[in-house]
């Protein structure tokens, strides 16, 4: 497949990561303004119950300070995400949201967890080691970027702050570390050279055809004979009119 194909402006690239943040506004909107509190709906570890947050987590947040905090970040990394990975990026996000809630699930703390931080993680997780595994260089110039943007996140997936579901962090660096390994197709290839290909013949090389297997320099007669062309003209005189 083509680079070309993979950075490869559409659409998409911006609508999802739009329609995707507006639901999660929407969602704390309809909180707000008829006074429902869903967030008993997230994820509760350990019981049977709490596994519905798996998939209803990502859209409930508890204030605005919250939703606000993991709406950039969300809109930022995904549009990256659709743009660098578009043949894989649904799954990233599906099954990211699936694998990083079971794990919190699994070891989270006796409480609910809320938020789509742990996407975010699985986002910047992923976005990362993906660069850095494929080898291209507009991926590796990505993951440079999410590393200035978003390299103090690391922090947040230890217990250094109350209130804040660590656990879900580190289940979204975890699962997007995970992604980075397994995903390895469908993903833009670095250029190899001639010489890196693998029906390369060193004696067809024409560089290398200018020096010995000891490594010495030998001269080569490029001259060749320019071949003439001779053009024939034929003059048919014209004929005379017939009286």
């Amino acid at each position: 497949m083509n680079n070309k194909e993979h950075f490869k402006f559409s659409t998409g690239i911006i609508a999802y990561p739009v329609f995707f943040v507006l639901i999660i506004w929407v969602v704390f909107w309809f909180e707000v303004r008829f006074g429902y509190n869903f967030s008993k709906y997230g994820i509760y570890p350990k019981s049977f119950k709490g596994l519905r947050g798996v998939l209803l987590s990502p859209f409930i947040h508890g204030d605005i300070k919250h939703i606000y905090h993991n709406t950039v970040p969300l809109f930022v990394l995904s549009m990256a995400l659709f743009y660098f990975y578009r043949h894989i990026a649904w799954r990233v996000i599906f099954f990211g949201i699936l694998l990083s809630g079971f794990l919190t699930w699994y070891i989270g703390r006796p409480s609910y967890h809320i938020g789509a931080s742990g996407l975010i993680y699985v986002l910047v997780s992923f976005t990362f080691f993906k660069g850095v595994f494929a080898k291209h260089y507009r991926l590796i110039a990505l993951s440079l970027m999410v590393v200035f943007l978003y390299g103090s996140m690391i922090w947040y997936t230890i217990p250094i702050e109350d209130g804040i579901s660590w656990e879900g962090h580190l289940s979204g660096l975890i699962t997007g570390l995970l992604f980075a390994i397994l995903f390895r197709k469908e993903i833009a290839k670095p250029k190899k050279y001639v010489w890196e290909q693998e029906n390369y013949n060193e004696n067809d090389d024409p560089f290398l055809k200018h020096f010995d297997e000891d490594g010495n320099f030998i001269e080569i007669d490029t001259e060749v004979e320019q071949e003439q062309t001779k053009v024939n003209y034929i003059y048919k005189e014209k004929p005379k009119d017939k009286k």
